[in-house]
């Protein structure tokens, strides 16, 4: 019944909160249905600063930094069944999360 396939999902968002929910769903998920999960692995959080001028011409030395944060998270599942896959791509998962699911052979 179990096939050799092996599932990994990586998970992005901007918010910790919302990506440890999403991961913890997922590997609840994958164990009801009898796979073996390994995860979730933080991954390094990418960050993306930004430098703007605060006025539009005089002061250069008045300047603004913004910065944006991804998180990142990786879920490895192996020992999957048709069940298993069926029933993640049912899940109903949170606004601001994206996700990229592989099948590894």
């Amino acid at each position: 019944m179990a096939t050799s396939q092996k599932i990994r999902i990586k998970i992005r968002s901007f918010d910790h909160k919302v990506i440890d929910e999403t991961s913890k769903l997922i590997i609840d998920t994958a164990e009801r249905t009898g796979a073996i999960v390994s995860g979730p692995i933080p991954l390094p959080t990418k960050i993306e600063k930004f430098t703007v001028n605060k006025s539009t011409f005089v002061h250069k030395t008045a300047r603004e930094q913004f910065e944006m944060r991804t998180h990142q998270r990786l879920i490895d599942i192996t020992e999957t069944t048709t069940k298993t896959i069926e029933s993640l791509s049912n899940l109903s998962l949170p606004a601001g999360v994206e996700i990229e699911i592989k099948m590894l052979q």
